[in-house]
């Protein structure tokens, strides 16, 4: 099966446009976060996820962790889907459902070591999809998202095996590894940002040797 296709980091309408053309399922838009490239205003979203035809997913991602809070950015972003980049309490996945349940919620587990297999387990129930990265949120300054680092793949493979739900699979993907990894982890999805870009912007290049290494070009 060749997995979906997700670029993220996106920073405006044209690089939105791009990334459909390239056959992207869904596009990351990241707010306001600790650290790690991409983000914007949740104005800059909102305008963005207005141009996006269906059937593209647009995934909100957020560091926030209360359900309110969280529910609040998503209406003013009103994108359909949003990405939880850190660790939340039960109650806000509850609260989600109740107050939005046209919502998709997909959460980042960050691969430090084999406790996220059993993490993914506990969780997946509550969301509808996982996404595997690279970052700490046991840093000083927490990173959750973007770091360009690629993690073991045969903890990710572990997760897709588990997981109750679909898994995408993000952190130092790009051209040179994104057949490996998808050989390796079998992933629902892939998830790009620094390596599908060139000083902070889109590269349409990068992006088509991606497309065409996942079998999709």
């Amino acid at each position: 099966m060749i997995p979906r296709l997700k670029v993220c980091c996106i920073a405006s309408v044209d690089e939105a446009r791009l990334a459909i053309r390239a056959g992207a399922s869904a596009l990351g838009l990241v707010s306001q976060m600790p650290s790690g490239p991409g983000p914007i205003s949740d104005e800059a979203i909102a305008v963005i996820a207005r141009t996006v035809p269906p059937p593209a997913a647009t995934f909100l991602l957020t560091c926030r962790t209360d359900g309110s809070e969280i529910e609040d950015q998503v209406i003013r972003c009103r994108t359909n889907t949003v990405q939880l980049v850190d660790e939340v309490p039960d109650e806000t996945y509850r609260h989600l459902r109740r107050t939005l349940p046209w919502l998709k919620i997909v959460q980042v587990l960050h691969v430090m070591d084999e406790t996220v297999v059993e993490e993914a387990r506990r969780i997946g129930p509550m969301v509808d999809a996982l996404l595997l990265d690279s970052g700490n949120p046991k840093k000083k300054t927490k990173e959750l998202g973007g770091t360009g680092r690629t993690h073991d793949w045969s903890v990710s493979r572990q997760v897709v095996e588990a997981s109750p739900v679909p898994v995408f699979l993000a952190g130092g993907l790009g051209p040179r590894n994104v057949a490996e990894a998808i050989a390796q982890v079998q992933p629902f999805g892939i998830d790009l940002c620094t390596g599908v870009r060139t000083r902070d912007r889109l590269d349409e290049s990068k992006l088509a040797a991606l497309v065409r290494a996942i079998g999709r070009g």
